[in-house]
């Protein structure tokens, strides 16, 4: 198989700007960091990306230093206007903060902004937990701030846990202005029968909503392994619900590498989609993120 891809979720950082990489390392949902705790600039990524076969990328907000959300979106539309790459920004705000707006305004001033991502994801586990409670998004002040995304025609990048998906359907349906991209195929951590269950009714009813598509990304965050065994039935469950219109891929890179290079992922990721027509593979590989993102 071959033909252009279109790589929606990647990061690029310096590491003076990653607070997260500085200081004594501690427990990560991905595991022990270390060969991570350096910049990973966007030559690197341009080397490891563009020979097989990305065309076009979309940087994904990195938890900078708070209050430096605006700098990284002027910084990633610097080295945009430099390299070619990236050609389309997800930025952090945090929805419940009364300047929400404000912010938004600023960084769409110096950026290709065509998306928000505030980490929301809450599990019983402390290592793959992130927000301070499950239910931020019912928060009236933090739905203020999503409504103000909306108003600037801006997607929202939900990463949400199988626990937190009847919560999740729930805002989609009552923000059906606003299209959400799930974040790693709703992140399943749990394989044992109970877990798949859970992670399916809650895809189920996440599908069901029709302003939702989903990225095929970061699926080696909890096995820390590229494999097509470990992925394809994940791949397959996701599409399948969703749609191949309503899939993108995405490499989540550097974590990945972390345990695969690029090509490595490339390849297990084509090989998950095997099975499907090329328009499929297509559309899952490219042409869903360039109709999202404009691009």
């Amino acid at each position: 198989m071959t033909g252009p891809i279109i790589d929606a979720h990647h990061h690029i950082w310096r590491l003076a700007a990653t607070p997260w990489l500085q200081g004594p390392a501690v427990p990560r949902i991905f595991g022990a960091y270390e060969p991570l705790r350096r910049d990973y600039d966007i030559d690197e990524y341009m080397a490891d990306a563009v020979p097989c076969g990305v065309v076009k990328s979309v940087f994904v907000q990195v938890n900078v230093a708070p209050g430096g959300e605006v700098d990284e979106a002027a910084w990633v539309q610097q080295t945009a206007d430099r390299h070619g790459f990236p050609h389309a920004v997800t930025a952090f705000a945090d929805l419940a903060a009364p300047d929400v707006g404000d912010v938004l305004d600023r960084q769409m001033a110096v950026c290709r902004l065509r998306a928000v991502r505030q980490q929301i994801h809450w599990h019983a586990n402390p290592q793959y937990r992130f927000a301070a409670r499950p239910d931020v998004m019912n928060d009236p002040a933090w739905r203020r701030g999503l409504a103000e995304v909306e108003r600037r025609g801006l997607m929202f990048e939900l990463q949400v846990f199988a626990s937190q998906m009847a919560d999740a359907a729930a805002l989609l349906r009552a923000f059906p202005g606003v299209t959400f991209i799930l974040t790693h195929a709703g992140m399943l951590e749990d394989r044992t029968p109970a877990g798949w269950a859970l992670w399916r009714a809650g895809m189920v009813e996440l599908a069901s909503c029709p302003n939702v598509a989903t990225k095929v990304s970061g699926l080696g965050t909890f096995d820390r392994a590229c494999s097509v065994e470990r992925w394809k039935p994940i791949v397959t469950a996701t599409i399948d619900l969703f749609g191949p219109g309503r899939c993108l891929f995405g490499s989540n890179f550097p974590i990945e590498k972390l345990w695969t290079d690029y090509a490595t992922l490339i390849a297990t990721v084509r090989a998950c989609l095997a099975d499907l027509p090329e328009a499929d593979r297509q559309a899952v590989l490219h042409d869903t993120a360039q109709r999202l993102y404009g691009l």
